[in-house]
């Protein structure tokens, strides 16, 4: 069995055309983007051939088992939606949504269509996020403690529908890491902004603070969770990390670049008893480099989990392909496309996605209500009443 698949916003996915193309499962694949000039060149870069220049374009065409919205995040509900409606497969980039309401519409659209809707985040299937999971599962960790993650971006100079974004609703590189872990949801979050938005950066939003941090209460092992997230004003390179802290060992990403590593923590036994009576512990540091998992992927897309070179052997030029979010990509369109083919959930399907979606945005409404703390949705259970 193979799929066809579209891709709508050739900006951040036309990263995902060549994985696309290079898939054994995918037969044809298009393009769609509302500006020509992007439409087209990307389109003649990868050599794809079906274009559209609207989604209602494309979902009034009668071809595409599957569509992959890439586009900006204002649009995700109300196209997702759409494809859903359809009657196609959705996959849509992060986040879900930026609204409780956003998130209900999605499921609703994925419950009654009975498609498969799944949310493309990158970071747990980065190979990062792939070697913690195996340390946590081997047990090296121990029994889980603290879970800590950020997201700091400076988005000066990005489009201005960046401006005023509320930081703690675009939370799911941060956090979702760490609920896929501890296999938790959250129950609440106490959110807090720091700083000023200057008003050059206020944009058209309600939020007024250019970082945001919050902790949430999971559901399982009393375990909390911290998270930050800041676009504006704030003087760091460019970070996207999780940390895990367990009976046994921690991990901490202390990423300046992509190549620096983990840092391992492993508690080790003293060789004497503390003053207590109780034989000490002490913890040492390893640097690792999490290995590539092109096992994970067919042989086709082994390749663009790090930089390579993609022949779109279509009369177009050779292209230098990147492997950003940690090789994740690749494995992202993996998961899509065999979960359509062998009809099952995939890792990151609706409800998953809503749970680790609105966290965040409770954290923000959090933050605008001083430190409130605000219980975040049980979907499982509201799906559960509605039945």
């Amino acid at each position: 069995m193979t799929i066809d698949v579209a891709v709508v916003g050739g900006r951040f996915g036309g990263e995902f055309l060549p994985l696309y193309r290079s898939h054994p499962d995918v037969g044809r694949v298009a393009l769609c983007d509302i500006d020509k000039d992007t439409l087209h060149t990307v389109a003649d870069r990868y050599g794809v051939r079906d274009r559209f220049d609207s989604l209602e374009a494309l979902l009034a065409s009668d071809g595409f088992d599957a569509v992959h919205v890439a586009s900006p995040v204002r649009f995700h509900v109300d196209q997702s939606v759409a494809v859903l409606e359809s009657g196609r497969h959705c996959a849509s980039a992060v986040p879900m949504a930026t609204t409780l309401d956003g998130i209900r519409r999605v499921l609703a659209a994925q419950r009654s269509s009975r498609r498969t809707y799944m949310m493309m985040e990158t970071m747990v299937f980065g190979r990062d996020f792939f070697h913690v999971r195996d340390l946590y599962e081997r047990g090296d960790l121990g029994a889980l403690t603290f879970l800590r993650g950020a997201h700091i971006q400076n988005l000066d100079g990005f489009p201005r529908y960046w401006y005023g974004y509320p930081p703690m609703t675009y939370s799911t590189h941060a956090l979702s890491p760490l609920l896929a872990l501890a296999g938790a949801r959250v129950r609440t979050a106490v959110g807090l902004g720091s700083g000023r938005l200057t008003p050059d950066r206020r944009g058209d939003f309600d939020n007024p603070f250019p970082v945001e941090t919050a902790l949430f209460q999971l559901d399982k092992g009393d375990l909390a969770a911290e998270v930050t997230v800041s676009f504006f004003q704030t003087g760091r390179t460019y970070y996207e990390g999780f940390s895990v802290y367990g009976h046994e060992a921690g991990v901490e990403w202390p990423q300046l670049n992509e190549e620096d590593g983990l840092q391992v923590f492993r508690l080790e036994p003293l060789g004497g008893a503390d003053g207590t009576g109780a034989r000490g512990r002490s913890a040492s540091a390893t640097t690792v480099h999490p290995p590539d998992r092109p096992d994970l992927l067919p042989p086709e897309l082994a390749p663009f989990v790090r930089p390579t070179t993609y022949d779109p052997s279509d009369g177009a030029r050779a292209v230098r392909l990147g492997s950003a979010h940690g090789g994740s990509h690749p494995h992202l369109v993996h998961e899509f496309v065999t979960s359509i083919v062998e009809s099952r959930a995939p890792v990151v399907d609706a409800l998953t996605a809503a749970d680790w979606t609105a966290p965040g945005i409770c954290g923000h409404e959090s933050a605008l209500r001083n430190g409130e703390r605000v219980d975040v949705p049980d979907f499982v259970a509201e799906q559960e009443v509605r039945a």
